[in-house]
Protein backbone atom coordinates (compact mmCIF):
# COMPACT_ATOMS: atom_id res chain seq x y z
CA UNK A 1 0.00 0.00 0.00
CA UNK A 2 1.03 3.57 -0.69
CA UNK A 3 0.56 7.13 0.94
CA UNK A 4 -1.38 7.68 -2.54
CA UNK A 5 -3.89 4.55 -2.50
CA UNK A 6 -5.50 2.13 -0.81
CA UNK A 7 -5.67 -1.12 -2.40
CA UNK A 8 -9.18 -3.29 -2.69
CA UNK A 9 -8.97 -6.71 -3.29
CA UNK A 10 -12.73 -7.87 -4.64
CA UNK A 11 -13.57 -11.47 -5.10
CA UNK A 12 -16.85 -12.82 -7.36
CA UNK A 13 -17.69 -15.07 -10.12
CA UNK A 14 -19.95 -12.58 -11.10
CA UNK A 15 -18.23 -10.00 -13.05
CA UNK A 16 -21.71 -7.65 -12.09
CA UNK A 17 -21.05 -8.27 -8.61
CA UNK A 18 -17.36 -6.85 -9.16
CA UNK A 19 -18.51 -3.88 -10.92
CA UNK A 20 -21.21 -3.06 -8.69
CA UNK A 21 -18.77 -2.88 -5.83
CA UNK A 22 -16.31 -1.20 -7.66
CA UNK A 23 -19.11 1.23 -8.86
CA UNK A 24 -20.46 1.86 -5.11
CA UNK A 25 -16.80 2.27 -4.07
CA UNK A 26 -16.37 5.16 -6.54
CA UNK A 27 -12.39 6.41 -6.30
CA UNK A 28 -12.61 7.54 -2.57
CA UNK A 29 -14.94 6.02 0.31
CA UNK A 30 -13.71 8.85 2.75
CA UNK A 31 -12.43 12.22 2.37
CA UNK A 32 -9.74 10.96 5.40
CA UNK A 33 -8.45 8.12 3.00
CA UNK A 34 -6.36 8.00 0.22
CA UNK A 35 -7.92 7.37 -3.21
CA UNK A 36 -8.86 3.26 -3.81
CA UNK A 37 -7.83 1.29 -6.49
CA UNK A 38 -10.17 -2.12 -6.92
CA UNK A 39 -8.32 -5.26 -8.04
CA UNK A 40 -10.36 -7.72 -9.13
CA UNK A 41 -10.30 -11.81 -9.16
CA UNK A 42 -12.84 -14.50 -10.08
CA UNK A 43 -12.06 -17.71 -8.80
CA UNK A 44 -10.19 -19.48 -6.06
CA UNK A 45 -7.18 -19.82 -7.61
CA UNK A 46 -6.90 -16.40 -9.02
CA UNK A 47 -7.54 -14.94 -5.34
CA UNK A 48 -4.92 -17.32 -3.92
CA UNK A 49 -2.17 -16.22 -6.40
CA UNK A 50 -2.87 -12.77 -5.84
CA UNK A 51 -2.48 -13.03 -2.31
CA UNK A 52 0.85 -14.96 -2.59
CA UNK A 53 2.10 -12.41 -4.67
CA UNK A 54 2.55 -10.31 -1.55
CA UNK A 55 0.74 -7.34 -2.14
CA UNK A 56 -0.74 -5.29 0.87
CA UNK A 57 -4.20 -4.61 0.19
CA UNK A 58 -6.22 -2.27 2.93
CA UNK A 59 -9.87 -4.53 2.03
CA UNK A 60 -10.95 -7.43 0.69
CA UNK A 61 -14.17 -8.10 -0.29
CA UNK A 62 -15.92 -11.59 -1.09
CA UNK A 63 -19.13 -12.42 -2.00
CA UNK A 64 -20.53 -15.20 -0.02
CA UNK A 65 -22.55 -16.74 -3.40
CA UNK A 66 -19.28 -17.02 -5.40
CA UNK A 67 -19.62 -20.63 -7.53
CA UNK A 68 -18.10 -23.03 -6.87
CA UNK A 69 -15.76 -21.62 -4.24
CA UNK A 70 -17.86 -19.48 -2.09
CA UNK A 71 -16.51 -16.20 -0.03
CA UNK A 72 -17.84 -17.81 3.30
CA UNK A 73 -14.84 -20.52 2.60
CA UNK A 74 -12.32 -18.57 1.28
CA UNK A 75 -12.37 -15.48 3.90
CA UNK A 76 -12.03 -18.86 6.54
CA UNK A 77 -9.26 -20.05 4.64
CA UNK A 78 -7.25 -16.82 3.87
CA UNK A 79 -7.60 -15.71 7.91
CA UNK A 80 -6.12 -18.98 8.76
CA UNK A 81 -3.44 -19.21 6.48
CA UNK A 82 -2.39 -15.59 5.43
CA UNK A 83 -0.91 -13.89 8.86
CA UNK A 84 -2.05 -10.39 9.21
CA UNK A 85 -4.44 -10.40 6.03
CA UNK A 86 -6.48 -7.72 5.21
CA UNK A 87 -10.05 -7.33 6.45
CA UNK A 88 -12.27 -9.28 5.16
CA UNK A 89 -15.69 -7.78 3.90
CA UNK A 90 -18.53 -10.54 2.90
CA UNK A 91 -21.40 -9.87 1.09
CA UNK A 92 -24.57 -12.13 1.78
CA UNK A 93 -28.08 -12.40 0.34
CA UNK A 94 -29.32 -13.99 3.59
CA UNK A 95 -29.52 -12.69 7.25
CA UNK A 96 -29.15 -16.44 7.82
CA UNK A 97 -25.47 -16.58 6.71
CA UNK A 98 -24.77 -14.16 9.54
CA UNK A 99 -23.37 -17.34 11.74
CA UNK A 100 -21.30 -18.30 8.57
CA UNK A 101 -19.28 -14.98 8.35
CA UNK A 102 -18.75 -15.31 11.90
CA UNK A 103 -17.43 -18.80 11.31
CA UNK A 104 -15.69 -17.28 8.34
CA UNK A 105 -13.68 -14.55 10.81
CA UNK A 106 -14.40 -11.84 8.92
CA UNK A 107 -14.55 -8.37 10.10
CA UNK A 108 -17.75 -7.11 8.32
CA UNK A 109 -20.99 -8.34 6.67
CA UNK A 110 -22.46 -6.24 4.00
CA UNK A 111 -26.28 -7.11 2.14
CA UNK A 112 -26.44 -8.13 -0.91
CA UNK A 113 -27.90 -6.27 -2.94
CA UNK A 114 -25.48 -3.53 -2.14
CA UNK A 115 -26.25 -1.21 -0.32
CA UNK A 116 -24.47 2.13 -2.16
CA UNK A 117 -25.01 4.19 1.80
CA UNK A 118 -23.71 1.65 3.83
CA UNK A 119 -21.28 -0.52 2.36
CA UNK A 120 -18.75 2.46 1.69
CA UNK A 121 -19.25 3.59 5.25
CA UNK A 122 -18.15 -0.13 6.09
CA UNK A 123 -15.08 0.28 3.83
CA UNK A 124 -14.15 3.49 4.89
CA UNK A 125 -14.27 2.43 8.60
CA UNK A 126 -12.36 -1.23 7.87
CA UNK A 127 -9.94 0.89 5.57
CA UNK A 128 -8.79 3.21 8.67
CA UNK A 129 -8.08 0.58 11.14
CA UNK A 130 -6.11 -1.85 8.87
CA UNK A 131 -3.96 1.45 7.68
CA UNK A 132 -3.48 2.53 11.46
CA UNK A 133 -2.49 -1.20 12.00
CA UNK A 134 0.23 -1.43 9.12
CA UNK A 135 0.93 2.34 9.57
Amino acid sequence: MTDSTAKVLVFSDDRTVREQVRLTLGRRVASDLPEIEVFEVATQGALLKTLDAGTDYALMIFDGNAQPSGGFGLAHQVKEEYADSAPIMLLVSREADAWLASWSRAEAVAPFPIDPVTMPVQAANLIRARLAQVG
